[in-house]
């Protein structure tokens, strides 16, 4: 029988659009409480008002350690405990050839899409240990494992995320904490809108969708707990 997630607990990075804003809405809808953390208060705002269900915004800047703190401290203090569930999904991703590829943009992809996700994980973990139950989901992608052209700064944070999910589920053996790792294809997300030409993809009608990423994240939520979820590569049909 399966695990259900009412009256769990769970934060959301990178809430306030895409793969974040769904999977934050079928949390609420499945009965858990979801902290919703991105920097945009107002998106987070209107989100929250729509979920209803005992939802809160955590606005924090991901790249930011001290607003990490805050955020990290601030859910602990509302959830009276570390959450049930982390759902790692915040991530920036921006193309140009390695030569091209400036120093803050390298440095800014690897601090939301890697240093971000071990700073939650750090600040969660060891009430998770105790506790004996926990879910980490880490939202990867087809470049964890792949190479494309154009993609230094986000193979680079994405391979090195899929590294920290492999030692961790080494490291959580038999605690009673799961770790997962969900690896999509192109999404068609508002993420692309950010890409500048040649790089962004004329059509986007042979993408998954946020919701096939939902979907699977939830798969793996809700198995029963003596079965682990180690990883899920999904692509388009």
């Amino acid at each position: 029988m399966g695990d259900s997630l009412a009256g769990k607990t769970a934060v959301v990075t990178g809430a306030s659009r895409g793969i974040g804003s769904r999977i934050a809405r079928r949390l609420a809808r499945e009965g858990a409480r979801v902290a919703l953390v991105a920097r945009t208060r107002e998106d987070l705002a209107r989100l929250a008002t729509e979920i209803a269900y005992e939802s809160f915004v955590v606005e924090c800047d991901l790249t930011d350690k001290p607003s990490v703190d805050r955020a990290t401290a601030l859910i602990q203090e509302t959830f009276n405990a570390a959450p049930d569930i982390l759902i790692n999904n915040a991530g920036i991703f921006q193309m140009a050839p390695l030569d091209q590829t400036e120093d803050h943009v390298f440095e800014k992809m690897l601090a939301t899409n890697l240093v971000a996700p071990f700073r939650f994980i750090r600040a969660f973990l060891p009430s998770m240990r105790i506790r004996g139950t926990g879910d980490i989901v880490s939202i990867g992608s087809i470049a964890d494992r792949k190479i494309f052209d154009g993609n230094a700064a986000y193979a680079a944070s994405k391979f090195g995320l899929r590294a920290m999910h492999e030692v961790l589920r080494e490291e959580l053996r038999g605690s009673g904490v799961r770790s997962t790792l969900i690896s999509p294809s192109g999404v068609d997300t508002p993420l692309w809108e950010t890409v500048d030409e040649p790089g962004k993809p004329r059509d986007r009608s042979d993408m998954l969708t946020a919701d096939d990423v939902v979907n699977a994240i939830m798969y793996a939520l809700t198995q029963p707990r003596e079965v682990n979820v180690y990883e899920l590569r999904i692509s388009h049909s």
